[in-house]
């Protein structure tokens, strides 16, 4: 059986705090995080989301669910 890559969903986390330039300690305040768990959603290493975080975290930064996350698809140029 073969892999089949499906895409992967990509947080703009980072990209939205320098736009905004509010620290990691200032959001996680403003979202009532935990710094550590914050880190992982900036450095996209969350494997389950949770609806809760991406909610707080759009409040926090009053951006639209859909500019912090994008589904990146497949690179299917390897496909035969």
């Amino acid at each position: 059986m073969r892999d089949i890559d499906y895409g992967h969903i990509k947080l703009n986390l980072q990209e939205i705090m320098k736009e905004q330039n509010i620290s990691i300690n200032k959001l996680a305040f403003r979202a009532e995080m935990q710094r550590t768990q914050l880190k992982q959603y900036i450095n996209n290493n969350v494997q389950r989301v949770d609806i809760s975080v991406l909610a707080r975290l759009c409040y926090a930064l009053e951006c639209p669910l859909s500019d912090l996350m994008e589904y990146i698809p497949p690179d299917n140029n390897d496909e035969k």
